[in-house]
């Protein structure tokens, strides 16, 4: 296990040097370099000098690079041009917010997703199984913005059961610890923060959790369609094996492998799509601060988002990797 964790680690080395260089040569691309698409065409030439100057991009591309490795290695990921604090500080700020609706919208995804491909699968060409499939291309090609402004409409806003927006009512006097607003409430006892910040997840995570929950269905019908058509499931049934024993150890577990790595990739899809999500319902995560970066112009903000999300993806197939083992014993002898 630890061999297969250092070689996961190994990998990932090369992976966030070549990420590092695209980044490098990406943030000088603009026509007329960083300096004049920060400041707009119509900057002065002494302008753009003294914004090459701040940011050493007069400086030789090689000195620029290492420089700018050197930062990333010591945990410097520059300044926001927007905000003026450091990105990595912002970060800090704001990433709770987006694990904690990243984490209601997985659960809601894989709660419904699995069972419902799995029953799906059980009851082959039957309503159910039907009704799956069609939910699912509808949750896949209906964007997520239009989800997320129906789902405003008819419960916050005609209905007014839910919050709208935001991640808290203003009005309850909170206190934050973590900045996981609903873990906060229950360390500190204030039930009733922590209940008004969970409403405030409801909508934005069924949003966000729409296309990863209809492609969790399509990969837990396909994979427990396959499975349970397979030699040795027929050869526990001819033994006599009781139906729950057969469909418990032989069927869903070992359908479970691409459900989990299924799941595991839409993690990562989750914290870094919720662009959209987040905006729609004025969420104060890591979201909507990216997109006020790119209608900024933010560099050091987006060098960082895409930096952040690599690694987080390392991480994620790391642990897919390992629970591929825990799942299926084959897996540890290989």
């Amino acid at each position: 296990m630890l061999r297969v964790i250092g070689k996961r680690i190994a990998l990932l080395i090369p992976t966030l040097i070549g990420l590092s260089i695209l980044l490098f040569l990406w943030v000088r691309s603009p026509p007329g370099g960083p300096a004049t698409a920060l400041l707009g065409e119509k900057a002065t030439p002494e302008a753009i000098a003294r914004v090459n100057e701040l940011y050493g991009f007069d400086r030789p591309l090689l000195t620029q690079y290492l420089t700018y490795v050197g930062r990333l290695l010591q945990g410097d990921f520059g300044v926001s041009i927007n905000t003026g604090r450091p990105v990595l500080e912002e970060f800090a700020t704001r990433f709770p917010a987006t694990l904690e609706l990243t984490v209601v919208a997985l659960v809601f995804a894989i709660g419904v997703g699995v069972p419902l491909g799995y029953f799906a699968a059980r009851y082959y060409g039957r309503f159910l199984d039907h009704s799956s499939v069609v939910l699912s291309l509808v949750g896949i090609t209906v964007p997520v913005f239009f989800l997320a402004f129906i789902l405003k409409y008819i419960f916050a806003i005609q209905w007014g059961i839910l919050p709208p927006d935001g991640r808290q009512n203003p009005r309850i006097d909170a206190t934050h610890v973590t900045e996981f607003y609903v873990l906060d409430g229950m360390l500190t006892g204030e039930y009733d923060a922590a209940w008004d910040a969970f409403l405030h997840l409801i909508l934005p995570g069924l949003a966000l959790g729409t296309i990863p929950l209809a492609i969790i269905v399509r990969i837990t019908r396909a994979s427990v369609l396959e499975v349970q058509n397979a030699d040795y499931v027929r050869t526990a049934r001819a033994k006599g094996l009781m139906e729950r024993t057969i469909r418990g150890s032989f069927i869903l577990r070992n359908a479970m492998l691409p459900v989990v790595t299924t799941i595991g990739l839409q993690l990562g899809l989750l914290i870094s799509g919720a662009v959209l999500t987040e905006t729609v319902f004025a969420f104060n995560g890591i979201g909507r601060f990216l997109r006020d970066a790119i209608f900024g112009l933010d560099y050091p903000v987006l060098q960082g988002f895409i930096i952040f999300i690599a690694i987080l993806y390392a991480l994620i197939n790391l642990i897919v990797d390992l629970s591929y083992s825990v799942i299926d014993p084959r897996v540890r002898v290989q």
